[in-house]
């Protein structure tokens, strides 16, 4: 059975540089409604902005019934990581952001989640000749050497994105999270995959699932669409459906059977109704997929046809016959 979280900071209120969508809500005002969205039964919480006291996050856990997809480590907002916290200049502020993390894998441990997960949005550049990108990268693999190595019982998880809050992130596409991962050489690590920064990142998510299933490392993944220009967290199937498909595909393929956290952000639209959308729909591809003769596929792949293979995706995968 598929098991479905989301990332607990889009139930409530959330900004855009105009405006303002839904009503703030407390933690557990925002686990209280998970109860009432059909499928889901993970959390992925945002450390230390949204939740910072392990005893009582645990309490609210226990009495919704909820498990913890991870927790995220928001290593972006302090003033001190404006200019990047794990590849800062400044010796001091790269401990820091180490130490966020640290204490990331403590509230993580207190709360019974099996992960951390770590998007280094503050760390990139927008201009030539603003970073000596060689140091930049030494940074990277010292910071998260340093976080990685502590706790190897809570896996640390990085989460790649092309661009946000920097103009260009250091991290922004799967090959290059596996490289530093492979400088890092700690096996209790992995690599987030968010389906839509896949996407505007240019990279083809399914591919990029088979380039992380052929490394040592595991993965876990964020679910969503966008229009291939911006990471707008839309709900699955909005735009890239048939590459939602294939996404899945290759997941079932592989056997996943971590969480699919929605990274959705409802802003227009009804909360309850667009994260339903994200598991109904995952699941019933799914389904789908079960019932499909998906060795068939796998011929008409290696067979090179594509015209034929288009045929099968329209007929079994479309419902057009």
């Amino acid at each position: 059975m598929l098991k479905f979280a989301i990332i607990t900071a889009f139930l409530g209120q959330t900004k855009d540089r105009f405006h303002e969508y839904n009503k703030p809500l407390t933690v557990e005002e925002k686990f209280k409604m998970m109860t009432e969205i059909s499928g889901y039964s993970g959390v992925e919480i945002i450390y230390p902005y949204e939740v910072q006291e392990a005893a009582a996050t645990r309490e609210l856990l226990k009495k919704y019934n909820l498990g913890v997809a991870a927790v995220n480590v928001n290593v972006k907002a302090e003033p001190e990581f404006r200019s990047g916290g794990l590849t800062s200049l400044k010796p001091e502020v790269r401990e820091r952001a180490v130490q966020f993390i640290k204490n990331a894998k403590d509230f993580a441990a207190e709360v019974g989640a099996d992960k951390v997960t770590c998007c280094p949005l503050g760390d990139g550049y927008e201009f030539s000749f603003q970073y000596d990108y060689a140091t930049a990268w030494k940074n990277l693999i010292e910071t998260f050497s340093a976080a990685g190595d502590y706790r190897r019982d809570i896996p640390l998880f990085i989460e790649y994105k092309p661009s946000e809050t920097r103009g260009r992130c250091f991290i922004d596409n799967a090959a290059k999270t596996l490289c530093l991962l492979n400088d890092i050489a700690i096996a209790e690590m992995g690599v987030t995959l968010d389906f839509g920064h896949s996407i505007y990142g240019n990279e083809t998510p399914a591919e990029a699932v088979a380039l992380l299933e052929a490394s040592r490392f595991k993965y876990y993944v964020h679910i969503n669409d966008n229009d291939g220009r911006w990471d707008w967290d839309y709900f699955c199937g909005t735009k890239h459906f048939v590459d939602y498909v294939e996404f899945l595909y290759y997941l079932k393929k592989y056997g996943y059977n971590d969480y699919f956290t929605s990274d959705t952000s409802p802003t227009r639209w009804d909360i309850r109704g667009t994260f339903e959308v994200n598991s109904r729909l995952t699941t019933k591809i799914w389904q789908r997929l079960d019932e499909v003769d998906t060795s068939r596929l796998d011929g008409l792949m290696n067979d090179g046809d594509y015209i034929e293979t288009w045929k099968f995706i329209e007929q079994n995968l479309l419902g057009m016959k």
